[in-house]
């Protein structure tokens, strides 16, 4: 598998947003997932950050697997905290309208029939970790793809924190993903079993997901 990443590129205002989307695009059609070192634009990057970190602490709860019924929260898979967030600030305004482009775009090219996207902040104290696992619920098909993009600068090699991306179909290691400022992931949900190792250091995303609509009848797919 080839790690495509925009540092080949002098810069990100080098590189146009249908540039951007379309190298997406064609990733997640032919291997199923990208990691890029720089996408959004800096100054929205920057703002996301700005906003996360006066965030209050209090917004952000500990994270657990499952939903719905089946969500408890479980300190032996996962010990991140999240905070679920909406177009109430500018930064996320503007961000969600940046996912919502790309995900017009994916429809297009690749006719997914993503209905809409959910993302929250992730924060992983000093020891914190998420073992390995999938995005997609066992029992819905409804996430689609996985976006995260790391909002963590000056991260160095010892802060630990890694996202180990796998093969689903030999459990082969793909990627070690250093969570660097600005750089964004995106996969298939349902096709690549991830993890976060533990963290030396107190490390933020924002991650999201694609949703379809699997509504049916009277029963609402619920989002989360």
């Amino acid at each position: 598998m080839e790690w495509i990443c925009l540092n080949t590129l002098s810069s990100i205002t080098d590189v146009s947003e249908s540039d951007i989307f379309n190298q997406i695009a064609s990733a997640i059609e032919t291997q199923g997932y990208i990691v890029l070192s720089s996408v959004l634009p800096e100054p929205l990057t920057n703002s996301l950050f700005i906003h996360l970190k006066s965030t209050k602490e209090q917004d952000f709860y500990r994270a657990g697997i499952g939903r719905e019924f089946n969500y408890h929260v479980n300190q032996f898979v996962r010990t991140d905290q999240i905070c679920w967030i909406d177009q109430r600030h500018s930064a996320t305004k503007a961000y969600l309208a940046w996912i919502e482009r790309l995900r017009l775009e994916l429809n297009r090219r690749l006719f997914l029939g993503l209905f809409d996207y959910e993302c929250h902040f992730a924060c992983y104290p000093v020891g914190a970790f998420y073992k390995r696992h999938l995005d997609a619920f066992s029992d819905s098909r409804n996430r689609i793809i996985t976006t995260v993009l790391y909002l963590n600068p000056n991260w160095m090699p010892d802060d630990g924190g890694e996202l180990l991306l796998y093969s689903i179909e030999n459990n082969t290691l793909l990627e070690k993903i250093a969570p660097e400022y600005g750089k964004m992931v995106l996969f298939l949900s349902e096709k690549f079993p991830h993890e976060v190792v533990t963290t030396n250091k107190l490390r933020y995303s924002l991650s999201g997901w694609f949703r379809v609509n699997n509504s049916f009848g009277a029963v609402i797919d619920p989002p989360k």
